[in-house]
């Protein structure tokens, strides 16, 4: 028996237990690739629709984990977007995450990624990334030559920016879908964000 979502019923939660073979394979896989031992409600929202999972999870897994830049500036720059659009569900995900691989920019005791984007302990090419993702992200009417002499200037190859660039997009499809199924944060990640 599927679980409704009390929030949007075109989303039912799906979980684990109640998935078919099909299914749990591309759970599996999520697990495994983003080494969580519990499924998001991300994709728990979509499971009953698993062709439209599979395909969002391929994007977020080959756009978001794989690639030349660093997984952890691409999860802070999901957080940054996600916060500055008022995705408390994005937000809290890919800050966690993201906070999870704070000791590669950082060997500091209790270093949180999220706390020092704009401080000096942050690589400056981190900090411009951030910025300028963001704004596409926010504004992408507006975006000019310049924002991309910023990343050329910060050190990014041109391979790496459209990574970058790719990030404003992938955050757009992770909030609208956070938004419009209603979900939830884990309650597995916040009891582990707090």
């Amino acid at each position: 028996m599927i679980t409704p979502n009390p929030t949007n019923k075109c989303y039912p939660m799906i979980s684990y237990e109640e998935a078919s073979p099909e299914l749990k394979e591309i759970y599996d896989d999520i697990k495994k690739t983003l080494q969580l031992p519990f499924v998001l409600n991300w994709f728990k929202c979509q499971g009953s629709n698993p062709a439209l999972l599979k395909g969002n999870w391929n994007k977020l897994k080959y756009t978001l984990m794989q690639g030349e830049v660093p997984n952890v500036l691409k999860q802070l720059i999901l957080y940054n977007i996600s916060k500055e659009r008022g995705c408390e569900y994005c937000s809290h995900t890919y800050g966690f995450l993201a906070d999870q691989k704070s000791s590669e920019i950082s060997e500091a005791e209790n270093f949180r990624a999220t706390e020092k984007m704009t401080s000096p302990t942050m690589p400056v090419s981190y900090r411009t990334a951030i910025k300028v993702i963001t704004r596409v992200a926010l504004n992408p009417d507006q975006t000019s030559n310049d924002d991309f002499e910023e990343l050329v200037a910060a050190g990014f190859s041109d391979t790496e920016i459209q990574e970058l660039m790719a990030q404003a997009d992938l955050a757009n499809m992770l909030n609208t879908i956070s938004e419009v199924s209603g979900i939830k944060i884990n309650q597995e990640l916040s009891e582990t964000f707090q």
